[in-house]
C-alpha cells in the first residue's frame, strides 16, 4: 500500500463493478476505477503464457532472475497460480527489489524436478493456508537483491569504477559522476559468472518505500485468460493424446466386486477400461465424451459394504451426542470457566449447527500423464507441485528424479488441490497401461462432487455467564465435529486431541489467535469422524468457528444489554490488532449512526492465516427472504503487497462464504452424497451480491495471508444483522433450516 489517495480511489470497487466498467483495450484489460498507475496496463501480451515451465539459456543471474539481451527479465515463480493472484504479487516483490522495468517482466514456472536438482532453492512448492506469499516473501525478495547487487557489480566491474558510483532505475544503470548509461540486458551475461553476495547481509526495502510492491497493478496473466488463448488442465492437447473418466463406489469405502468391459468396448472410440484400485475404474478412449459415456453405461457392482447405512441425520445425531460427552477434552483452560458461569448471574447458552461444503472448483480434478520408458512427465493443475511430484514418482514406482510436475493455472484450487493428490495418482494409474501415449484424465462434475474432501461437518455447545452489570464471567466453547487432520494427517493427532480443529480459538499467534480476554475459558473438541473424507476448505475451520464465537458473541451482548461493538471492544483491549480491525470496520460502517427503518447491521471480527478480518453488514429481511445491501470489511495482513488483488480476494470470500451459509448442504443418504452437480448445489448467482466495500489497515509489522482470512467473518456477520432484523438468533446453517432464503 503506498497512499491513503490509492487506498480511497479503490475502497468502493467491487467486483460487480470489475465487470460493468471493464472494457478490452489490446488484448488487455483497461479497467473503470478512476486514476491507476500508467503500469497498471504494462502486461498486455495476449499470447505469452506466464505458467511456462523454467527454461535456460540466457544469461541466468541467480535461481530466481534471467535476463535476455532485449532487456526482458524472466522472473521464476515456485508457487501455483489459480486466479489469487500469488504470480502477479511475488513479480512485484522481485521487481521492487531487482529494480528492474516492471514493463519487461514475465514469469516462468519453476518445476518440482527442477527444484530437486538444484536442492530446493526455490523452496517449498505449497500455495494453500494463504501462505503464497507470506512465507515466501523474505528468501524471493533476497533472491531479487542479490542479482541487483550482481547485476551492479558486473556494471562496475566492465567500466572499472566503484559500485558507490552507480545507482540503478528500472533496469538502467548509470554512472553517477559521469552520466554513462548501460542496462541490464548488457551487463546479465557477465553477472551470472559473479559470486553472488551472502542473502543475510542484504538490507531489504522498507515497504513504506515500495514502488511497485504494494501497487495496485493488475495481474500479469489476464490477458490470454480473456482471450481465450488460456491453456488449463482440461483444455491441454498433446500429440497421440487419449482421454480417460473416471468412476469410483458410490459409498466411500466400498469395493469392486465387477465390471462388464466388453460393454464398454462396444462405445465408439473406447480403448479399454483400467481398474486403478479396488475402488476405482477409468474407461479410456479418444475423446473424453466417448469414455464418459461409454464409463455411465457400464454395468458395475460394487460392494458398498457397512457405511451404505449411514445417513445425514445419523451423523447429526453423533454430532450433537458429543456436546453432552463427558471427558479429557479440553484445549485451554484457564480459570475454572464451568464454575465461573454456574455461579453467575445469568447463564447464556447456544448450539450451533454447519455443515457439509463441496469445493466445486471451476475446473474439475484432470491430470495427464505419460510415461515414457522409465520416466513419467505430469502435466497437472496442483497446489502443490512437489506434493504432485511425490504422488507421481509412488504411483509409478518411478524414483523422483525420473518424474516432472509442469504445473498448469488452476481453475479454482480453494484447498482440493493441494494435500489430496488423488487426481494425479489416477492419471499416473491410467497412464502405465499406455505408455508412451499421453492420457487426460478428466473427473466429470459428478465424480468431482460426490468424491471431495469436504469441508468438515461441525456442532458447536456455546456457554457463557454474565454478572449483574452485564460483564462476562467465563466462557465455554464445546466442539464436536470431524477432523481433517484425522484423514489427512493423523500423525498430528496427539492423545486423541487435535488442535487443528479449534483453529481461531489459540491462545497465541501467529496464526488463528482468539482475540478476547475471558476472565475464565474451556476450549474442547470432541472428535466424532464418519466414512466421509474431510479436507481443507477456504478458510478451513475459521469457517465454522468464527460463526460459532462471533453469533454467540452477539447472543451474550444481547443478554447484557449491551451494543455488540461495545460489548466486545471492553474484552478486546489485549488483542489490539483484533480490535484495531473491529473499530476500522464499525468506523468505515458508520456503525454508531442510525440506519433506515427496516434495515439491520451485524458484525463480526476473527482472526486466520495470520492475519485480522472485521466485517459489518446491513440487511433487510421481508417475508423470510433476506436482502444484504452492504458488506464493509477491515483487513490487516501486515503488508499488502498489491491492494487490487488483495480487494479482488475479500470479495471472492464473501461469494463463497454467501453460498455456504445460504445455499443447500452437502449431505449423505444411504452412505454416499446425494447432491451430484450444481442443479441441486447451485453456486452463488452475481445478483445476490452485495455491495463491498473494504479498508486496508496494514501495520507493517508481519505478514499475514489474504485469500482466506475474510471469509470466516462474513457468515457471523450476516447472521448477527439477520438475527437483529427477525429478533432472534440464526443457529444453523445454511440458513435455509432457519426458514430464511436469500434474495
Amino acid at each position: 500500500m503506498t497512499s491513503n489517495t490509492q487506498n480511497k480511489e479503490l475502497e468502493n470497487t467491487s467486483r460487480r463493478d470489475f465487470i460493468i466498467k471493464g472494457t478490452l483495450v489490446g488484448g488487455g484489460l483497461m479497467l473503470g476505477v478512476g486514476a491507476m498507475p500508467d503500469l497498471v496496463f504494462a502486461q498486455t501480451a495476449s499470447q505469452y503464457d506466464h505458467n511456462s515451465p523454467t527454461k535456460y539459456g540466457d544469461a541466468e543471474v541467480n535461481a530466481w532472475v534471467s535476463i535476455k539481451p532485449d532487456e526482458t527479465v524472466i522472473i521464476r515463480i515456485a508457487r501455483s497460480e489459480m486466479g489469487q493472484g500469488t504470480r502477479t504479487g511475488l513479480a512485484q516483490l522481485v521487481t521492487e527489489e531487482l529494480e528492474c522495468n516492471w514493463r519487461k517482466v514475465k514469469t516462468q514456472s519453476a518445476t518440482p524436478g527442477q527444484s530437486l536438482v538444484r536442492k530446493r532453492v526455490w523452496g517449498e512448492h505449497g500455495t494453500g493456508g494463504s501462505r503464497g506469499i507470506r512465507i515466501s516473501e523474505d528468501y524471493v525478495r533476497r533472491g531479487a537483491a542479490a542479482a541487483r547487487i550482481m547485476l551492479l557489480e558486473a556494471a562496475a566491474k566492465q567500466w572499472n569504477v566503484p559500485v558507490a558510483e552507480l545507482k540503478v532505475d528500472k533496469g538502467v544503470i548509470t554512472h553517477i559522476p559521469t552520466g554513462r548509461k548501460t542496462t541490464y540486458g548488457k551487463v546479465a551475461e557477465l553477472a551470472s559468472t559473479l559470486t553472488p553476495p551472502d542473502p543475510k547481509s542484504i538490507t531489504l526495502r522498507d515497504p513504506r518505500d515500495w514502488r511497485v510492491a504494494g501497487q495496485p497493478y493488475a495481474r500479469i496473466d489476464t490477458a490470454n485468460k480473456v482471450n481465450g488463448t488460456k491453456v488449463y488442465g482440461v483444455d491441454l492437447q498433446l500429440p497421440g493424446m487419449l482421454c480417460a473418466s473416471v468412476k469410483s463406489c458410490p459409498v466411500f469405502g466400498g469395493k469392486l466386486v465387477s465390471y462388464d468391459e466388453a460393454n464398454a468396448m462396444t462405445y465408439k472410440g473406447v480403448k479399454g477400461v483400467v481398474k486403478i484400485n479396488d475402488s476405482t475404474l477409468a474407461v479410456v478412449a479418444d475423446t473424453w465424451w466417448h469414455a464418459n459415456t461409454a464409463l455411465n453405461a457400464m454395468p458395475i457392482v460394487w460392494n458398498e459394504g457397512k457405511d451404505a447405512a449411514v445417513s445425514q441425520d445419523g451423523i447429526d445425531k453423533m454430532l450433537r451426542s458429543g456436546l453432552d460427552e463427558e471427558g479429557d477434552f479440553w484445549q485451554r483452560k484457564e480459570g475454572d470457566a464451568p464454575a465461573a458461569i454456574s455461579g453467575s448471574n445469568k447463564k447464556v447458552e447456544a448450539i450451533y449447527y454447519t455443515p457439509y461444503r463441496a469445493h466445486v472448483t471451476m475446473e474439475p480434478m484432470n491430470a495427464t500423464v505419460k510415461i515414457s520408458g522409465d520416466r513419467a512427465e505430469a502435466w497437472v493443475p496442483t497446489q502443490n507441485g512437489e506434493g504432485s511430484h511425490a504422488a507421481l514418482s509412488e504411483a509409478t514406482g518411478f524414483p523422483l528424479e525420473n518424474c516432472e510436475i509442469y504445473k498448469l493455472d488452476s481453475g479454482c484450487g480453494l484447498g482440493r488441490r493441494g494435500s489430496t493428490q488423488d487426481f494425479t495418482t489416477y492419471a499416473a494409474k491410467v497412464a502405465q497401461k499406455y505408455p508412451g501415449v499421453p492420457v487426460k484424465v478428466i473427473w466429470s462434475r459428478e465424480e468431482d462432487m460426490t468424491h471431495d474432501f469436504y469441508h468438515p461437518i461441525a456442532m458447536a455447545k456455546m456457554t457463557a455467564g454474565l454478572d449483574t452489570a452485564g460483564n462476562l464471567t467465563g466462557m465455554h466453547i464445546k466442539v464436536a465435529g470431524q477432523s481433517i487432520n484425522a484423514t489427512l494427517a493423523p500423525a498430528a493427532i496427539k492423545n486423541g486431541k487435535d488442535e487443528r480443529q479449534l483453529q481461531g480459538f489459540y491462545e497465541k499467534g501467529p496464526d488463528a489467535q482468539l482475540g478476547y480476554t475471558f476472565p475464565t475459558l474451556l476450549t474442547e473438541y470432541v472428535m466424532k469422524n464418519t466414512h466421509v473424507p474431510v479436507g481443507p476448505w477456504r478458510g478451513v475451520n475459521t469457517n465454522q468457528n468464527g460463526i460459532f464465537m462471533e453469533c454467540f458473541m452477539d447472543e451474550c451482548a444481547k443478554a447484557a444489554g449491551k451494543d455488540p461493538v461495545q460489548f466486545r471492544q471492553a474484552l478486546m483491549q489485549s488483542h489490539p490488532k483484533h480490535l484495531g480491525v473491529l473499530n476500522a470496520a464499525a468506523k468505515k460502517a458508520n456503525w454508531d449512526k442510525p440506519l433506515p427503518s427496516g434495515t439491520y447491521r451485524g458484525v463480526a471480527q476473527f482472526m486466520g492465516y495470520a492475519s485480522y478480518s472485521a466485517c459489518v453488514a446491513e440487511v433487510s429481511v421481508n417475508n423470510n427472504v433476506v436482502n444484504i445491501s452492504r458488506l464493509v470489511f477491515a483487513l490487516n495482513c501486515g503488508h499488502v503487497v498489491n491492494p487490487y488483488l488483495t480487494r479482488e480476494q475479500i470479495e471472492g470470500s464473501v461469494a463463497m462464504a454467501l453460498g455456504a451459509i445460504f445455499n443447500p448442504e452437502i449431505t449423505v443418504e444411504n452412505g454416499r452424497i446425494k447432491q451430484k452437480n450444481l442443479d441441486t448445489y447451485p453456486l452463488l448467482k452475481l445478483a445476490s451480491t452485495p455491495r463491498i466495500e473494504s479498508v486496508l489497515v496494514p501495520t507493517y509489522d508481519f505478514w499475514g495471508g489474504v485469500g482466506e482470512p475474510t471469509i470466516c467473518v462474513v457468515g457471523p456477520a450476516v447472521a448477527n444483522a439477520i438475527s437483529a432484523a427477525i429478533g432472534r438468533p440464526v443457529r444453523n446453517f445454511p440458513l435455509s433450516k432457519e426458514g430464511l432464503s436469500l434474495a
